[in-house]
């Protein structure tokens, strides 16, 4: 059996499966369960300094969407931080990670951006047990209002300042969270690294609207006829966030830097693929608040089966293994050449794929007698458009060809070598040479 245990920044933990910072770990109650249900670590939900007490609204905090059998894709929040007692909560943490020693324990913090407000929080966290902070510099409402959360994270310069206070007054692993709501997510990491950050986790909840009521004219949730933005998450965010940590992976700067995945893991095969993009674990959300906390168990079992398959005898084995394959699109190899071949004996003559092609895309697929689908290889471009609208899987599939080259007539790439142009016989030019 595949070894799940995890080692994140020297905080051991039996598997790579985290839930985030969120209302799933608002408390000891919620946590307790998590760890009974298997959960390798929690990020307890963000704590702020003590002072005016947080206020949540007491209406509806999320929205979602929905896909046509009403799976659910994307959930909006409105929630702020912890609302309980920064006391009640330190000592929560310190009484579960007395009972739990061998799950992580992260304390996400969220304090004014003055360096005595972090100097005077940490040590009292510190006193907890807990393994280590995450500062929560991604939530992109209601907080971000008051000059923190994504206020901050949009800052490089307040990260790096940030982050330099809690190592010097902190002595255990630091997590800078960072937000995607910025245009190079690349400069936020530097600057968490240059602060001294021992790793970097992402994505934070990316601001949205994500429907209006048209009775009432307002967003959704709506507060008394009043909406705001809020923080979109759960799998519709997962391919922005894979995108953020194959871009810090890759980056010369940070290609060091630890970094735990979030975003829209639902599933072993999201957590693979996070992992394999470089992240060192995993931290899931939407997902439990979906289905419950006893999902970590098809995490752990697909996980492990799929290590066994492949051969990989601990999670470390895989951690970035696909990041040199992440590269721009200039480094792609224009000569490479597939076609989409439909499998007849699959096909259930719907249409769709014909439909698309002939109305959006190249033209390259026919229908014949019967309904009967087929391409033409000759128009066909490899879009890939086909085999995704398809209902039926491995219905319809891209097949590499034998590479090819490109037209200098045409500027497409054809099978026909045409590396020679100069001397090549269907060049006008070289033939009137002759």
């Amino acid at each position: 059996m595949a070894d799940l245990t995890s080692d994140f920044l020297g905080i051991s933990s039996p598997n790579p499966f985290w839930l985030a910072s969120a209302p799933p770990t608002d408390k000891e109650y919620n946590v307790r369960r998590a760890f009974e249900a298997g959960w390798g670590g929690v990020v307890w939900k963000t704590l702020g300094s003590e002072g005016p007490p947080v206020v949540n609204v007491n209406g509806p905090r999320y929205g979602a969407i929905y896909g046509a059998d009403r799976r659910l894709l994307g959930l909006n929040n409105i929630e702020l931080i912890t609302d309980r007692p920064l006391e009640t909560n330190l000592e929560e943490i310190a009484r579960v990670k007395a009972d739990y020693p061998d799950r992580a324990i992260i304390v996400s913090l969220m304090v004014p951006c003055e360096e005595q407000a972090w100097k005077d929080i940490l040590p009292r966290v510190s006193e907890t047990g807990a393994d280590g902070i995450e500062l929560n510099f991604g939530c992109p409402h209601g907080m971000s209002e008051r000059g923190m959360g994504a206020a901050v994270g949009q800052v490089p310069e307040y990260i790096e300042m940030v982050t330099r206070w809690c190592k010097q007054y902190y002595d255990k692993p630091v997590i800078v969270k960072l937000t995607p709501n910025i245009t190079d997510v690349r400069k936020p990491a530097q600057a968490a690294k240059n602060g001294g950050a021992d790793a970097v986790s992402l994505i934070n909840t990316i601001n949205s609207i994500t429907s209006v009521n048209l009775d009432l004219m307002c967003p959704e949730p709506t507060i008394d006829g009043k909406g705001s933005h809020g923080g979109y998450c759960g799998p519709a965010v997962k391919p922005i966030a894979m995108n953020m940590v194959a871009e810090i992976a890759r980056d010369p700067e940070t290609d060091d830097l630890p970094i735990s995945g979030i975003g829209g893991i639902t599933n072993w095969r999201d957590a693979a693929e996070f992992m394999s993009l470089g992240c060192g674990n995993v931290q899931v959300c939407t997902a439990a608040m979906t289905y419950g906390f006893k999902i970590v168990e098809e995490m752990c079992s697909g996980l492990s089966q799929w290590m066994d398959e492949k051969g990989y005898d601990n999670v470390s084995d895989f951690v970035g293994r696909a990041v040199p394959n992440v590269t721009d699109w200039k480094y792609l190899n224009l000569n490479y050449i597939a076609k989409a071949k439909i499998d007849q004996d699959e096909c259930i003559k719907c249409g769709r794929c014909y439909a698309v092609c002939e109305d959006t895309s190249h033209q390259a697929i026919s229908m014949g007698e019967g309904r009967v689908f087929e391409v033409i290889d000759e128009e066909c471009v490899a879009c890939n458009l086909c085999v995704d609208v398809c209902p039926v899987e491995n219905c319809i599939s891209m097949v590499e060809m034998a590479a090819g080259s490109i037209d200098p007539r045409t500027g497409k790439v054809v099978q026909d070598d045409y590396a020679n142009w100069t001397t090549h016989p269907n060049n006008p030019g070289a033939v009137a040479a002759e």
